[in-house]
Parts: C-alpha cells; structure tokens; sequence
C-alpha cells in the first residue's frame, strides 16, 4: 500500500518514512502544505498520516481543501492526523474537519502501523482483520500467507500485491495502478514488473486466483474457487 506522509521535521518525517517501509508500505514524503496538496491531486494513496503545524499551508487547510473538493483521486483516502497538539478542541477540529483518526507525538510505530492497517482495511469495505479469498489467508498485522492451511513465502512486492488485490476482490485493476499502489517515488519501475509478480503468485499459490481481463487489468474475483 502506498502511504502519503506529511511532515516538516527532518528527524521525524525520516523515521516515519523508514519505520512505516518496515512495515511493508511504499511511502511518499512530503515537508509542507502545498506540496501535499499537489501530491493528493494528482497520485493516487491508500491513506494519509498528516502533521498541523506545517509550513506554506496548514495540515487542517489541506485537510478542509482535500474534503471540499470532489478529487476524482483520493475523494475518500483516509486521513490519520499525527501531531503534537494533543488538546482535546484540536483533536474535535482535527476530526470534524475531516480525519478518520488522530494520533498525538510522541507515539509508537507499531501503533501507527496498526491504525493505518485499521483505517485502509475500512475504506476498502473490510471488516475482519484477516483476508480470505479462495483457501488464500493473508493476516496483514503478521505479514503472513496462509493457503490451505500451509504457509506461504513472499517477497515484500508479492505480499503488497496480493495485499491491494484481496482489499479490491471483485474490482478489475490497471497494471498503472497497481504500479502506483506499489512504488513510491523514486523508485525505478520496469514495464513488466506487475506481470512478473503476478506471474509469482500464480505459481506459488493457484494460477485461476487472479485473473487477467485483456486490455484493462488484473480481477481477483471474490468467490473463485481453486
């Protein structure tokens, strides 16, 4: 899942970036307002982890505009405020102006981990924890493949994979997109590295899992049976 992360300290937004790739995410980061604005116009996220007290325009006038606006991208993204106003009048405006959750500095990673896994998982319709698909488990808090009962090794980019494709079972999905879902910024991208990884967990799991509609995209259906 790729993660938008606005920050201005230098410390702080490197230890975030780091921690949360840990944890399996493609992570963009940006240090003001403005360009967080023109990131969530124009890239598509899984979610947001927002600081207030940013530099050229606020976290909370970012926030307002990223509501307000009927963004074809990111209209419904998740916003989870991380900051150190910890009073309770800025956490009721933080989440009445638009966040799904608010954090306060300092805070743990793992926790932060699990809110964004919370936050992403609801935003996709889920409401159990654990992805089950086909005899295919996948526990995204352990970072774990469980198909029939025996458990399967992946790379980090197959997990990601799987991942966005069991979150949008029954939704056809652009290789641009899940490109997108997979590779921050920076990071070089070959024009069949989708296809590779498909390729990957065909054959590791069960080639009828994942689907491929000609011309369009990727379709993990939600009932197949292998």
């Amino acid at each position: 899942m790729r993660i938008l992360v606005v920050e201005d300290d230098a410390l702080l937004g490197d230890a975030i970036q780091a921690g949360l790739r840990q944890f399996g995410y493609a992570v963009d980061w940006m240090k003001d307002g403005v360009s967080a604005e023109l990131a969530l116009t124009t890239e598509p996220y899984a979610a947001v982890v927002l600081d207030l007290g940013l530099p050229r325009l606020s976290g909370l006038e970012v926030l307002h505009r990223l509501r307000s606006r009927n963004l074809q991208i990111n209209a419904q993204i998740p916003v989870l405020i991380l900051t150190a106003m910890d009073a309770v009048d800025d956490r009721i405006k933080g989440l009445d102006t638009g966040a799904d959750d608010y954090m306060v500095k300092p805070f743990d990673m793992g926790e932060l981990a699990a809110r964004l896994r919370a936050l992403v998982r609801r935003a996709s319709g889920k409401t159990d924890p654990l992805l089950q698909i086909s005899g295919v488990k996948l526990n995204p808090a352990a970072h774990s493949v469980v198909y029939q009962d025996q458990s399967v090794e992946l790379s980090a980019k197959e997990f990601a994979l799987l991942h966005a494709l069991m979150l949008n079972s029954g939704k056809v999905l652009s290789r641009a997109w899940l490109e997108e879902q997979l590779y921050a910024w920076g990071n070089e991208v070959e024009s069949n590295t989708v296809e590779v990884h498909i390729h990957h967990l065909r054959r590791k799991l069960f080639p009828a899992l994942i689907e491929t509609i000609r011309g369009v995209g990727y379709l993990m259906p939600r009932d197949k049976v292998a």
